[in-house]
Formats: structure tokens, C-alpha cells, sequence
């Protein structure tokens, strides 16, 4: 599917691993080109792509720790597949990256609490 954009190097399909969905599709992949050009160009050319009914996210790796607010699609049951590329030999996210990717999980995980916990409130009725 992503082969015509360029050379790729690696492909890895994630697979439930546990209870009754065990042995089938996650719904999503990672696909590593050769080049960050060639990334680029399956990006622009597959995302939003109607694939089994579906519309095909398509991200660059490097983009999911500097997006803050965006939401996750894992719930969605969309497949979703992430073009990844390798500057050189060494595929290592900077100092900077992992800060901020860090900084982003706990906001989000901070969020989710909040959502999660609503103030219970206590209706008292007036005696009359």
C-alpha cells in the first residue's frame, strides 16, 4: 500500500496480544521509509485515503510529541498508520523531543483526571 512513495525499510502491524480480540489487528502500524522525503510524500498522498470503508490517518512519527490537544484514535477504530523516517543511522528522539513528549502525556493524563472526577454534589432539602 505505501510501497509506491519510496523504499521502505521497516514495517511493523501491531497485534492484540490478550483477551478475546487476542491475534487480531490493532487497527494501526508503523511504516519506516529510507528517506524523510519519501515519508513525506506517502504522508501527503495516503492521508484521508478511504481504506475498508475508513479514512487512513497518516502522521510522521516525530508529530505525535509535538501535538498537544489533538485527539487520540485509538478509540475511533480508525486504522491508523505512521510513516516514520531515519536521519542517518541513529533514529533517537533529542532531549528536547522526549521533554516535550513527557510534558504532553502528563497534560493529557492531568485531563483525563479531570474529566474523570466530578465534584459530587449534595442537594439539601429545607425542612418547611
Amino acid at each position: 500500500m505505501f510501497s509506491p512513495y519510496g523504499k521502505i525499510v521497516a514495517e511493523d502491524f501491531l497485534w492484540h496480544t490478550r483477551g478475546p480480540k487476542r491475534g487480531e489487528p490493532r487497527g494501526y502500524a508503523f511504516v519506516q521509509f529510507s528517506t524523510k522525503e519519501e515519508a513525506v510524500l506517502a504522508k501527503e498522498k495516503m492521508h484521508g485515503k478511504l481504506v475498508c470503508g475508513r479514512p487512513l490517518v497518516v502522521r510522521l512519527a516525530s508529530e505525535k510529541y509535538f501535538m498537544e490537544g489533538a485527539e487520540s484514535s485509538f478509540g475511533a477504530g480508525g486504522e491508523t498508520s505512521k510513516s516514520n523516517f531515519v536521519s542517518g543511522s541513529s533514529a533517537q528522539m533529542s532531549k528536547t523531543a522526549k521533554i516535550a513528549a513527557i510534558k504532553n502525556k502528563l497534560k493529557a493524563m492531568e485531563e483525563e483526571n479531570q474529566n474523570s472526577k466530578r465534584p459530587k454534589t449534595t442537594d439539601k432539602l429545607s425542612d418547611s
